[in-house]
């Protein structure tokens, strides 16, 4: 757990509905319980964490204080550009330069400008500053729940898509640092999460890619979310095929007890899978629970905690 709680910056995605943001608040309860102060950012207008946390959250674009040493935080690449602007614009407003015009073409046209600006408001938040300021206090980890795979390879990648068009001043500055920060495997780590599925476990294989490709990074590991324990052996099975010439309702009990057992193994075949590609591959397991609530994922992180 040291070796990857001890970077600036960890970056979870995967295909949607995987469960990155419940992995994303297991390793920011992992990381507070350590002392670290951790910022959990989720993008757009979610703020799924303080609602798991029934905190109520604070003014949009703000740190929302969760628990002890554990915040969250929501960006909005809109607000962001505005402060972004303020940063960079001195005296001139933000809301005025965010009205200009050309600002406004040249951040339409320009590749990669909007997630740029999320990346910048991110390093910020690893070097203990917010909208240009220092923070009372800084984060020791920030832990980004990303978008989506194809977003979040976007954002990952728009230091080098818009540096090829920012070569001066401060925003070629700032286009540097983030980069410098992504690139360094002693600052930045990636996990991607992923559930035990053929089609996850492929997308999995293509986020390695495609971290290779733009960015010239490999995924820390790989987190399967859901998944099922292999709860018979050999013995077992043998006497449950036995069942199934009795009653009507022992026979159904069977039949569905051979089904779990079969949906596990396949499960497991795809752990394997990625095993075989040399992937560091931690399985949570399903969570048997009508609702996913703060104590689901503390059993989450309990468990997690023994295999990193």
């Amino acid at each position: 757990m040291a070796s990857l709680l001890d970077r600036k910056l960890l970056v979870l995605t995967g295909k949607g509905g995987v469960g990155k943001t419940t992995l994303s608040a297991t390793l920011g309860l992992l990381a507070a319980d350590r002392g670290l102060r951790t910022i959990v950012v989720e993008m757009g207008e979610q703020r799924r964490l303080p609602e798991l946390f029934r905190v109520l959250p604070d003014q949009a674009g703000a740190e929302t204080e969760l628990r002890q040493n554990l915040w969250s935080m929501s960006i909005d690449p809109d607000r962001a550009l505005l402060e972004w602007l303020q940063a960079l614009g001195g005296r001139v407003s933000g809301r005025v330069l965010a009205s200009s015009g050309t600002f406004q073409y040249f951040a339409a046209a320009a590749p990669g400008a909007k997630e740029l600006i999320s990346m910048v408001t991110i390093w910020r938040l690893t070097k203990g500053e917010r909208a240009g300021r220092k923070s009372r206090e800084g984060f020791d980890l920030v832990i980004l729940d990303a978008p989506a795979t194809g977003h979040a390879l976007g954002m990952l990648h728009s230091p080098q898509t818009f540096g090829a068009i920012a070569r001066v001043g401060p925003i070629a500055s700032q286009t540097q640092k983030v980069g410098e920060l992504l690139a360094d495997p002693a600052r930045s780590a990636y996990l991607a999460i992923a559930l035990p599925t053929e089609m996850a476990v492929t997308e999995t294989l293509e986020i390695q890619a495609g971290l290779q490709q733009q960015i010239d990074r490999s995924l820390h590991a790989v987190i399967l979310n859901g998944t099922l324990p292999r709860r018979f052996s050999p013995t077992d099975l043998a006497r449950i095929d036995g069942l199934q010439e009795s009653d009507p309702v022992t026979r159904s009990a069977a039949l569905a007890a051979h089904a779990v057992h079969d949906r596990a193994n396949f499960q497991h075949n795809q752990l394997a899978r990625l095993r075989r590609r040399d992937f560091e591959v931690h399985a949570v397991p399903f969570i048997f629970t009508a609702e996913l609530d703060l104590a689901a994922v503390k059993r989450i992180a309990q468990h997690l905690a023994r295999q990193l």
